[in-house]
């Protein structure tokens, strides 16, 4: 395990390296800053599919899945973030404390 730590370690500081010695004319290209913006939303996107889709044994659907949803259902509600988290955590520990995942 700790190969990969020191590898993706070493993998982040070159990469922020890079940002700090690319000239600035290549980051102020329109097509850098679109992809600059979007990057992070699908990293975390795909982050959140890993973990609440993978299980110690492969794909498996659970409580997981169910606090995801309510998740999506308060943000399409404009609940604040607290609540989100909250309703989201509450609802996989009841299915949980009922048996379910």
């Amino acid at each position: 395990m700790w190969p990969a730590v020191l590898v993706a370690s070493l993998a982040g500081y070159l990469t922020k390296l890079a940002g700090h010695l690319l000239p600035e004319s290549v980051l102020e290209r329109p097509s850098v800053r679109r992809a600059a913006a979007l990057l992070p939303v699908a990293l975390l996107s795909a982050l959140l599919t890993i973990q609440t889709l993978w299980g110690p044994t492969g794909f498996t659907v659970d409580a997981r899945v169910a606090g995801v949803g309510v998740a999506v259902l308060a943000l399409l509600l404009r609940a604040p973030f607290l609540v989100v988290v909250l309703s989201a955590a509450a609802t996989a520990a009841v299915l949980r404390a009922l048996g379910w995942g």
